[in-house]
């Protein structure tokens, strides 16, 4: 009777107990293979640049390779739905900025970051609004008084509803008038091609992306999107010096950072968030980072969260009021910037 009340007993702890073997046992065994990571942008834009820069040291910390792909289009929509109807294994990794965070607000798709797991913020950059380095204009208020004396003639280089440079130009029009045409790119890269030819008179982007080209005399810095000049560009004014209302909308930036579909094991998804911290506190991508202007936020978990739902409230209201999107934020449940915090 003994041994039959034991055994009796000890069935449902043998169930656990292989349950909890297989789940170590998955998790010591991942990765079994490669990963693939997909970039939501093309070739030689920051996300691209910052994608590739970080992955050799997640993959020393995974032990694996991590194969990347671009998947640009429809402002990230694209290289996002593709990672979202893979198998939520962890295999599957998207490398993501900013973007998503306003489809439901632009109508570009009905999910967001909020239907993912946030693996990783790597960081935020610094923007700069760049024109060919023959441009007559050597500042953004010489632009600004020639395209209020020729509405519609300016050329803007932009990478889709939603995305960095039409951010940028609402922040413009919520304070001022700014009645420029603007032409299309896949990512940063094609654009900073489409000005080194002299087909875009100017173009919002990341430090990170045109940095190097305003520094080598490539290309002019007209303005940053900051209330002080900065050290990676000496002589480039704030944006405040020709738009002054515009610091009620500082500091703001785009983001880097890593997703994988929600519905992927907690194991696999710790396993991740370990590495790329790990890897983005690595001195040798610190030290890329602050070379590519950008800094390091390096957030996971209920850090990520506060931090993407911030960015949301303050680049969905200053869109809203400058008149760019017709759906109130309040609508989508997006407070304002700083009710959360009320």
């Amino acid at each position: 009777m003994f041994h039959s009340a034991l055994k009796t007993l000890t069935i449902p702890m043998a169930v656990a107990l292989a349950t909890m073997s297989l789940s170590g046992q998955a998790l010591a065994e991942y990765p079994e293979r490669n990963i693939t990571g997909t970039i939501q942008w093309g070739a030689g834009g920051a996300t691209d640049n910052i994608a590739r820069s970080l992955t050799p040291h997640v993959e020393e910390a995974l032990d694996t390779s991590v194969i990347l792909t671009n998947r640009p289009g429809g402002t990230g929509v694209i290289g996002m739905n593709y990672v979202m109807t893979q198998r939520p294994d962890g295999y599957n990794l998207l490398y993501g900025a900013e973007n998503p965070q306003l489809y439901r607000l632009m109508g570009l798709a009905d999910f967001g970051y909020d239907d993912m797991h946030t693996i990783n913020i790597i960081g935020q950059g610094l923007v700069v609004i760049a024109a060919p380095a023959d441009s007559p204009f050597d500042n953004l208020a010489e632009l600004l008084e020639y395209a209020h004396q020729n509405p519609g003639e300016l050329r803007m280089g932009g990478t889709g509803a939603g995305g960095l440079p039409s951010t940028v130009h609402a922040m413009i029009n919520a304070v001022d008038e700014l009645d420029v045409r603007t032409v299309t790119f896949g990512g940063d890269g094609p654009g900073m091609t489409a000005m080194l030819g002299d087909h875009i008179d100017f173009m919002p982007l990341s430090l990170a992306a045109v940095g190097e080209q305003i520094r080598s005399g490539k290309m002019k810095g007209l303005a940053v999107l900051t209330t002080e000049e900065i050290d990676a560009l000496p002589g480039v004014p704030p944006i405040t010096e020709a738009l002054p209302d515009i610091d009620t909308f500082l500091p703001w930036g785009p983001f880097w950072g890593v997703f994988v579909r929600e519905e992927t094991p907690d194991d696999i998804k710790q396993r991740l968030e370990d590495a790329y911290e790990t890897a983005v506190d690595s001195e040798q991508f610190q030290q890329f980072l602050a070379n590519f202007g950008a800094e390091p936020l390096n957030l996971n978990g209920e850090d990520a969260q506060q931090y993407l739902d911030n960015w949301q409230s303050v680049t969905g209201w200053s869109m809203f009021e400058a008149g760019s999107v017709k759906v109130s934020p309040e609508e989508l449940g997006i407070p304002r910037p700083g009710a959360a915090a009320e």
